[in-house]
């Protein structure tokens, strides 16, 4: 029986795809990425709030993600835990579409967060159009432009527009990929294009262009100031290192699911159907890694919030001499760093 045509309603009766220590160990493997998924991001987004030297415009475009990721992990990576552990979905048909409009929601918000922070750090580093600085209208808009593209597309499965149906195993819910209803298949593939094609081909593009610029760093206009160049090339770094994780997660899920849509008759095992959905989730713990390990000024108060302790390796000093210089030698240097 294919999980993702079943009424999310399933009890402990039905006859699961998996034994009952291969969801246990899914369920483990759920919470060994949603526990610090919602530590580190909750993280981010607390010392944001406490700290008013954070209040950057590219920091806003990295909270808004950590917002994303935590209502991602919430609710997904929780349930995913919960249900696996029970070894069936246990929310009903409500609880399915909840959490299916909510995940959906707050992975496509994650994504086109990506996609701005990409063309951001484009725009800064690479300089296509010249100088130019990201500003707080920009992170304003950007951020708000996330939300409610992702909105406008994942609202219509609750008025019969597409759907919200069980994937994989049968222990989460995500939009309906197998049904060949014209009605979902015309939402299906709406979907994919604007929200899946769209955000990846922006960010394909953006690491193409960063990662040549990092290869010809000794071309930029401010390479002789050092500490200018050095600062923003190590921004640019972490976002080409975000651009990589959201490769490595969502691209196989977005990949089966065009090859569900297009090939229809294809049987697929629930497992292999779980593994990329699963590894999509895992995204919501890469991103507050990357950024708190590679953004210094996250890194000068998330540290010492998580380990209830002095800054660990005394960079004060060094950030402050980092940047004031960088902005002496770079006026155009964007002061998030």
């Amino acid at each position: 029986m294919n999980p993702s045509s079943a009424a999310p309603n399933l009890g402990p009766e039905w006859d699961p795809p998996l034994s009952r220590a291969g969801f246990i160990s899914l369920s483990i493997i759920m919470a060994m990425f949603t526990g610090p998924a919602i530590v580190l991001n909750a993280t981010v987004i607390i010392v944001s709030l406490v700290h008013k030297q954070l209040r950057q415009p590219l920091n806003y475009a990295l909270v808004n993600m950590a917002v994303a990721d935590l209502g991602s992990a919430m609710t997904g990576g929780v349930l995913s835990v919960i249900n696996n552990a029970q070894g069936y979905f246990s929310l009903g048909r409500a609880g399915c579409v909840m959490e299916g409009f909510t995940v959906s929601l707050c992975g496509i918000t994650s994504l086109c967060t990506v996609a701005l922070i990409a063309v951001e750090r484009m725009f800064v580093v690479c300089r296509p159009l010249g100088p130019m600085s990201f500003q707080l209208k920009h992170a304003a808009g950007g951020v708000a432009l996330s939300w409610l593209w992702s909105l406008i597309w994942n609202v219509p499965p609750l008025f019969g527009w597409g759907r919200y149906e069980l994937e994989g195993v049968g222990t989460s819910c995500a939009p309906d990929w197998h049904s060949r209803d014209p009605i979902n298949i015309s939402y299906v593939l709406s979907y994919f294009t604007l929200c899946f094609a769209i955000p990846f081909v922006i960010i394909l593009t953006s690491y193409t262009k960063l990662s040549w610029t990092l290869h010809q760093v000794s071309k930029m206009s401010c390479v002789e100031g050092g500490a200018a160049a050095k600062a923003e090339m190590e921004v640019a770094r972490m976002v080409v290192l975000m651009v990589m994780a959201f490769l490595v997660s969502w691209l196989p899920y977005a990949s089966l699911a065009l090859f569900v849509i297009f090939n229809p008759d294809v049987k697929i095992h629930p497992l292999v159907g779980t593994v990329p959905a699963y590894l999509a989730k895992s995204s919501t713990l890469y991103n507050p890694i990357i950024y708190i390990l590679l953004n210094k000024q996250f890194r000068r108060y998330a540290l010492p919030f998580l380990l209830c302790a002095r800054q660990p390796w005394g960079e004060d000093l060094e950030i402050q001499t980092t940047v004031e210089s960088a902005s002496k030698v770079c006026p155009t240097l964007p002061p998030e760093i």
